[in-house]
Order: C-alpha cells, then sequence, then structure tokens
C-alpha cells in the first residue's frame, strides 16, 4: 500500500483501503487462474476461453446499472460486504468442483458470472461510500490509494496467479483468491454503518431517468463519459490485435509480451504516486486533460512501431497508456463524488461504468473486423484515430479550464 498523506486519511477509509487491496488481488488471481484451469484441466481451446472470458465480464454490461440504484437505496457497506461473500462463495464452489471431478465449462464460467456481479457490486458502491468517510478535501488522496491498490492487482495479480498455477495447480490458486477475498469481507464488516440521506421511495424508473439525466445534462461529467467510452472502445481496439502483432511483427516472445505488458502497471504505479506533486503543480482541470493526452501519445508510439518495429517502443507505449490515464481515474472519480448529490453517486457510477466497459467489446469487435479486412497495421491506425477523438472531446470542453474542484450540484 502507499505512503499516507500529510494528514491522516480516517482509520474508516483505511479498512476500505485495504479492503480494496485484497478484493482487488482475489479479483486478479481468479481472472488468471480461470482460463489457466480451463486449458489445463478441461482442454479448453481459445474458443472456449473467448467465451469464459466473456462470462466473467458480461455482469459489468447486464448489471452496473441494476446494481447502482441498489447502491443509492441501500446500505452501501452491507452492499459491498454481501458483495465480496458472493465473490468468495463463487471461488469456493469451484475449489469443491475441482476437488469433486465434476468441473465442466459450463459450470466454470457460471461461477465465473457469479463471481463477477459481486466484483460490479462493489466497483459502483466504494465511490459513492468514500464521500460519506473521507472529507472532500482528502478525496483525491483517497482516490489515488484505490487507484494504487488497483495498479499493484493489476501488476501482480495475474503474475501471482499464473505462477501458483504453474508451480501447484489451479487449486491452490483459487485457495489464494479466496483468503483475499475473505480478508475483504473482514475488513468490510469492521466498518461502522455510514449514514444516507433519507430518501422516499420513488419508482425505480423515475430513478433511472433521474440520474441519467443528471449525467446527460452536466457540462462536466458528459464530456467526461464520452471520452470515457471513446477511449476503451479505442484501447480495445488495440488490445485485440497486439499479442499476436507484437509476436509477428515485433518478434517478441511470450516473455516479451508479458514484460511490456506488466510496463503497463508499473506506468500506473508511477502515475499514482507521482498525483499529488503534479496535482500541486498544475490546475486540476489540466491534470485530468493529462490522461486523454497520455492515451494519445502512447497510441502514436505504438503507431510508429509499423515503421521502427521494435519491442522497447511497445513498452514505452504502455508505460504511458499506464501513467497517463491513472491521473484520469483519480481526478475525474474525485470530481464525480464533489458535485454529485450523494443520493445519486450509485447510479451515476454505475452509467459510467456500464458505457465504459460496453465500449470495451465493442472495441475488441471493431478491432477483429478491421484486422479480418485490413490487417492489423489498420487497428492500430484505427485506434489512433480514436485516441486522438477522445483528446479532442475533452480539450473542447470546459473540464480543462478547473482550476479547483466546483461545487457539489
Amino acid at each position: 500500500m502507499p505512503k499516507p498523506p500529510a494528514v491522516a486519511l480516517p482509520s474508516a477509509f483505511k479498512r476500505i483501503g485495504w479492503s480494496n487491496l485484497f478484493a482487488q488481488f482475489s479479483e486478479q488471481i481468479a481472472l488468471a487462474a480461470a482460463p489457466l484451469a480451463a486449458v489445463l484441466l478441461l482442454s479448453a481451446g481459445p474458443a472456449e476461453t473467448g467465451w469464459l472470458q466473456m462470462a466473467q465480464t458480461l455482469p459489468f454490461l447486464l448489471l452496473s446499472i441494476p446494481a447502482g440504484l441498489l447502491v443509492d437505496r441501500a446500505s452501501r457497506r452491507t452492499l459491498m460486504v454481501l458483495s465480496e461473500i458472493l465473490r468468495a462463495l463463487s471461488l469456493v464452489a469451484t475449489l469443491v468442483l475441482m476437488a469433486s471431478g465434476m468441473l465442466t465449462m459450463p459450470l466454470l464460467a457460471i461461477m465465473g458470472f457469479v463471481g463477477a456481479i459481486g466484483t460490479v457490486c462493489y466497483n459502483v458502491a466504494a465511490p459513492a461510500l468514500i464521500p460519506a468517510i473521507v472529507p472532500r478535501a482528502q478525496l483525491a488522496d483517497a482516490n489515488r490509494w484505490l487507484e494504487l491498490a488497483r495498479s499493484l492487482a493489476y501488476s501482480g495479480g495475474p503474475a501471482i496467479g499464473g505462477a501458483i498455477v504453474a508451480w501447484t495447480g489451479a487449486s491452490l490458486a483459487y485457495v489464494a483468491a479466496t483468503t483475499l477475498s475473505l480478508l475483504a469481507v473482514v475488513l468490510l464488516s469492521g466498518l461502522s454503518e455510514q449514514e444516507q440521506a433519507a430518501r422516499s421511495r420513488r419508482d425505480l424508473l423515475h430513478d433511472l431517468v433521474e440520474g441519467a439525466r443528471f449525467l446527460a445534462g452536466h457540462t462536466l461529467l458528459r464530456p467526461i463519459l464520452v471520452t470515457a467510452i471513446v477511449f476503451n472502445t479505442s484501447w480495445f481496439v488495440l488490445q485485440a490485435v497486439y499479442v499476436a502483432y507484437a509476436v509477428r511483427t515485433l518478434g517478441l516472445t511470450a516473455t516479451g509480451v508479458g514484460v511490456t505488458l506488466g510496463i503497463y502497471g508499473a506506468g500506473m504505479m508511477i502515475g499514482a504516486y507521482a498525483a499529488p506533486a503534479i496535482a500541486r503543480r498544475i490546475p486540476f482541470g489540466a491534470m485530468i486533460a493529462l490522461g486523454p493526452l497520455g492515451g494519445l501519445l502512447a497510441a502514436v508510439v505504438m503507431l510508429l512501431t509499423i515503421w521502427f518495429p521494435h519491442g522497447a517502443l511497445a513498452g514505452l507505449s504502455f508505460f504511458l497508456f499506464g501513467a497517463g490515464p491513472v491521473l484520469w481515474s483519480i481526478a475525474t472519480l474525485t470530481l464525480r463524488q464533489a458535485i454529485t448529490p450523494n443520493a445519486m453517486l450509485g447510479r451515476v457510477s454505475a452509467f459510467i461504468t456500464t458505457a465504459t466497459f460496453g465500449a470495451r467489446p465493442v472495441g475488441a469487435a471493431l478491432g477483429a473486423i478491421v484486422a479480418t479486412h485490413h490487417g492489423v497495421k489498420a487497428c492500430l491506425a484505427v485506434a489512433t484515430v480514436g485516441f486522438l477523438i477522445q483528446f479532442l472531446v475533452i480539450i473542447a470542453s470546459q473540464v480543462p479550464r478547473l482550476r479547483a474542484l466546483p461545487e457539489p450540484a
């Protein structure tokens, strides 16, 4: 975990921070172990592992908005606890199926889907709970802590999961993931209930429309949403073809591909650590704009590998993809928490989660189509155009002109 800021964050948040770290590591270890278990234990091929990946990500697209409605109506702490328990139960069930020899691809996919339901609810509830615990002036520090935890998990989780499977088999990887998930539950259970403003029980459709209208009509949140959609679509156009491109064109080995992907996580951690120093030197809106700018520069560097096919350039590209956008994540989450009414935070977070995660399969499909008809290099060009568009969207908005956090709506 990162060093605490000069003014200590509340002890309640520290529980959430460590819980988030354990939950993120649990998720990443399980995500790495599932396809390996499918291949090693069930002799699955690329098509089967592709369907497995879809099952493990589909709840983000289907259930984020229902989760947001629930977050704004229920105890957020209780919802996070129950969500993590659900994910732990899915991991335990997978272990039991493995031990009994009853595990099949459909059952592995179902358990992955169930576990992802817990992840969705946890991820939507956590940003909505933070403003009730952390003073407004410390929101950026709190979000930086959460992003560092996510960066560590994204960097180390898959490697740890893969190493455990390679050394001892898939079962122990699921044991490790379950243990981490239960630790997250214990930490959350020690939190006291945070009061939410009393509100009348209104129609679900009314609440849904209210959240959508607020997000679409806000001059700061709307361009952030559009930028995030275009960024994620472009990112997954690139991701869809990168491994094949790196091996066949850049001449990277499997280890080399892993190193470049690991550099992405390193970039995230360095960007998150540097965030406070950057925030002291530039206006708040400019810090937000650094994320889309970093994405555009990274895409241009990757495009240069068409003429200069070196793995080092690919590594630099992934570093920029990690270091710049993590500043965006910290700053835009802080902005969202600061200007959104507390009673609406769950729904707003859910809409943004649905839009950004929904853009991912669209980007992957677009990458596959472009690669099939025009080749992998055309995908790099399409992705670069997308990153240019997302940068222009945010630059043309009022967001980069913000000197500091605006007042709540």
